[in-house]
């Protein structure tokens, strides 16, 4: 069995009871950074086993880890924070998973986009959830295609580089599309801004954010 653990994207008590049954029956425990996830498994005193399994290491790993689990081994996937393979490693071990035919299970758990979402006072019965955009090549492409969207649509990006990234979506929305940015979720500083592009420039020029950074964006009315 291969079993995707969602793990808390801020405060560890966002951890469910299953979800550490769970990682501490398993055989191997493969996360992201073993270093951030050892903060988590001696929090929950869970002596499991872990290995490394990230971006740059998966396409050469899933293929033993799938003969692995082929050979009975039961095997838990987490990544440093949130629901794997959602803007973090996971889909490649996943797709060799299910086309050797092993069972997956999928916890449910933290994904920082949804209670961003919630938060954000912007319509949710619909929405598109871009993840991060392209730094650099298929940026402004991708920026074009967002502000066209009947939909609230998701952004993921860096307090480094919020600022840019809501000027870059101002020019494509234009400056008065709703939107709101929240950080630090589920941490003690936890904070959501609401109003138009304009206004959250100007608000985190005049003051720098910290944390991880979900915007969400109005639809083109």
């Amino acid at each position: 069995m291969l079993y995707i653990v969602p793990t808390p994207v801020g405060n560890l008590q966002d951890m469910t009871f299953r979800a550490i049954e769970v990682l501490k029956s398993v055989d191997l425990i493969l996360a992201e950074d073993t270093r951030t996830s050892g903060v988590l498994l001696q929090h929950y005193d869970i002596h499991t086993p872990l290995k490394s399994h990230h971006k740059f290491n998966e396409h050469e790993t899933s293929a033993d880890i799938v003969e692995r689990l082929k050979a009975g081994a039961n095997i838990a996937l987490i990544s440093d924070a949130g629901t794997p393979a959602i803007s973090d490693p996971g889909f490649f071990l996943t797709r060799a998973a299910s086309e050797a035919d092993v069972e997956i299970q999928c916890l449910p758990g933290a994904t920082a986009f949804v209670p961003a979402l919630v938060d954000s006072g912007l319509p949710n019965n619909h929405f598109y959830f871009e993840g991060f955009l392209p730094q650099k090549k298929g940026r402004q492409t991708r920026l074009q295609y967002l502000a066209q969207l009947d939909e609230t649509f998701i952004v993921y990006e860096s307090p480094f580089r919020l600022v840019k990234t809501l000027e870059q979506l101002a020019a494509v929305c234009g400056e008065e599309r709703k939107a709101s940015v929240t950080r630090e979720i589920s941490k003690v500083h936890e904070e959501t801004v609401r109003g138009t592009l304009a206004e959250l420039i100007v608000h985190f020029k005049e003051k720098a954010p910290k944390g991880e950074i979900v915007i969400c964006v109005a639809g083109n009315e």
